[in-house]
């Protein structure tokens, strides 16, 4: 609701109250620590007016494991999380209740009017921030896209490209030198290019060997992290009363939506002029075929883009930094993938070859089960309903399912669940020797979302993310530079990533 909405005594109390609790809190912190300790349950204490936001507020930094390890706690893997001014979310880890959210009831759990409303500057009304009519459209355009062979082709030819140009040199180079390479950083660089050469069929040359600083990339980082803050606070109306006088993050977070939706629309208006000077379509890339076949309206294009910009760069680096991460801790696991790459015959590997590595591909099914990209995902109710477990959820109430949290039931992944262990994902013939690949229900393994919205990137995902795996343990071994016992900080924003950095060093294969 908008504050010039709102009788003056209510716009008075909304003012007041996120001044008072930063007040309360700034001055009594040692009430806070008080009554955190005192509360010996998983399930964190709540308050009149406040709910938990001490318990909120205390674990902020941490608040994906602190979600599961409620959610964990409990006999349902569900809980509700009581916030401030008691508005509720219900977290859970409960396979039935996913698949009541993301296919059963589909139509009742929804992105949302708080989902869409905290993104619109950012997404607007791309596919990952839209529901019904508008939602559907976009859908159906882009699964004709992501089906096509001559997509696929292209997909190859813009991964090998950067590959064999660009991150294979880069790193030869670090190997040579005996640098130390953010690897995270050189990562979402080789997954920016390459998301930018299939989306646009632009090159904006983020991995080339200096390392440049791209505006549209900064931006876009300074876009997703800002966005997602706005969920973190107390109250909504926190930010949009920033926003409004253009103070603070929401001055940054307008300056970078600027930037990225400007350099979005002036890559869709070149491409729009390509086209009309050509009489028949030479490009591959996801704008051109949009165009192609009618979908001129640049804000409508403009917003598609940026939806699949964020889906294909955050999320496949995120998921092959905490693979490097987790196979340097695992030599076997590194060997068995060895093994499979040096039965390949080509440095680079076609598409079906890559498809073929079935080791490898249980092997980031399992880091993705530790360390999903997307840790957790929030749907809002449309009407009152009732979890197959019993939970009541109220019309407005958000629901969120913790794919970060579906990775340690223990019920459902074994006694060693915390063991990685990609065999868990394989069958093994005891006469041939050969794997087979065992995938697991799409419901208790949502780490591509499941039902009507499922990823339609994932075949592209997983070909781009074995070709790199490939590429690069074939002639290097990624050795992370950490202190003895040291393990990097799991963080999300609207996808996940390393806290900071994933310092590394590259030593070439003999």
């Amino acid at each position: 609701m908008a504050l010039l909405d709102l009788q003056p005594s209510t716009s008075l109390l909304f003012c007041l109250v996120p001044l008072l609790f930063l007040f309360f809190i700034k001055f009594n912190k040692t009430i806070t620590n008080t009554l955190l300790s005192s509360n010996s349950s998983k399930i964190p204490r709540s308050y009149p007016l406040i709910g938990s936001y001490f318990s909120i507020l205390a674990n902020h930094d941490q608040r994906i494991k602190w979600i599961s390890d409620i959610i964990l706690s409990t006999p349902n893997l569900t809980f509700t999380l009581i916030r401030p001014l008691n508005f509720h979310t219900i977290f859970t880890a409960n396979p039935s209740n996913v698949q009541h959210m993301l296919k059963t009831n589909f139509q009742v759990y929804q992105k949302g009017h708080n989902s869409n409303t905290t993104l619109k500057d950012f997404l607007s009304n791309g596919i990952f921030n839209v529901d019904g009519d508008i939602w559907k459209y976009q859908r159906q355009v882009a699964s004709h896209e992501f089906n096509t062979r001559s997509l696929r082709k292209f997909v190859e030819t813009v991964v090998d490209t950067e590959l064999s140009e660009r991150l294979i040199p880069i790193l030869a180079t670090a190997a040579a030198n005996k640098t130390v390479l953010d690897f995270q950083d050189i990562l979402q660089r080789f997954a920016f290019d390459n998301i930018c050469k299939i989306a646009f069929g632009y090159d904006p040359g983020y991995l080339l060997p200096s390392l440049p600083e791209a505006e549209f990339a900064v931006a876009f980082e300074d876009a997703v992290r800002l966005s997602t803050e706005r969920f973190i606070l107390p109250f909504p109306l926190i930010w949009k009363m920033k926003r409004a006088l253009n103070i603070g993050s929401e001055k940054k977070l307008r300056f970078a939506v600027e930037q990225v939706r400007e350099f979005a629309k002036e890559i869709v208006r070149e491409k729009q002029r390509e086209l009309k000077d050509k009489s028949s379509l030479d490009s591959a890339d996801l704008l051109s075929r949009f165009l192609s076949t009618g979908h001129s309206d640049e804000n409508f294009v403009t917003d598609i883009v940026i939806s699949f910009i964020l889906a294909g760069r955050d999320t496949t680096s995120a998921a092959l930094t905490w693979f490097f991460w987790l196979i340097s801790k695992h030599p076997e696991v590194e060997s068995q993938i060895l093994k499979e790459i040096g039965e390949k015959s080509e440095s680079l590997l076609l598409y079906d070859e890559v498809k073929n590595m079935i080791y490898t591909h249980a092997s980031l099914c399992e880091s993705m089960r530790f360390y999903p990209p997307v840790p957790m995902d929030t749907k809002e109710a449309t009407k009152d309903d009732i979890l197959p477990d019993g939970t009541f959820v109220k019309k407005g109430n958000r629901v969120t399912y913790h794919p970060y949290a579906m990775g340690r039931v223990e019920k459902v992944w074994g006694k060693d669940w915390a063991e990685f262990r990609p065999e868990r994902w394989l069958d093994k013939d005891e006469v041939t020797g050969n794997w087979t690949f065992v995938s697991k229900d799409a419901y208790t393994y949502p780490v591509f979302q499941a039902g009507p919205r499922v990823c339609l990137g994932k075949e592209m995902a997983f070909l781009q993310m074995k070709r790199v795996v490939a590429g690069v343990l074939r002639r290097f071994k990624v050795v992370p530079v950490v202190e003895q016992g040291a393990e990097p900080v799991f963080i999300s924003y609207l996808t996940a990533k390393m806290k900071e950095v994933f310092p590394v060093t590259i030593e070439e294969r003999i």
